[in-house]
């Protein structure tokens, strides 16, 4: 199984959670990652296209292969920072 997911990197607990409040008040992900993230994923909107299992560091494969496509989901911590994961799609 691959999953495709985007996320935005930051690199506090404080900004993560600012992104997630941005998130619920309905800004979108896309420019929300061009705005806040610090991984070059960010000119994508954050998107890291599809990757299978041992592809990512564990705290973050374990959060993104235990999503549904459309769900978000974060803060996750992990060596690089915190991690607010998009899960946008899923495949065998």
């Amino acid at each position: 199984m691959e999953v495709r997911a985007s996320h935005i990197l930051v690199s506090n607990i404080e900004e993560a959670n600012h992104v997630m409040n941005e998130l619920k008040k309905g800004k979108d992900f896309g420019e929300l990652a061009k705005k806040f993230s610090n991984c070059p994923s960010r000119e994508d909107g954050g998107d890291l296209g599809f990757f299978g299992k041992g592809q990512m560091v564990p705290e973050f494969e374990k959060a993104a292969f235990s999503m549904n496509p459309g769900e978000v989901k974060g803060p996750v911590k992990t060596q690089f920072g915190y991690h607010i994961i998009k899960l946008t799609g899923k495949k065998d």
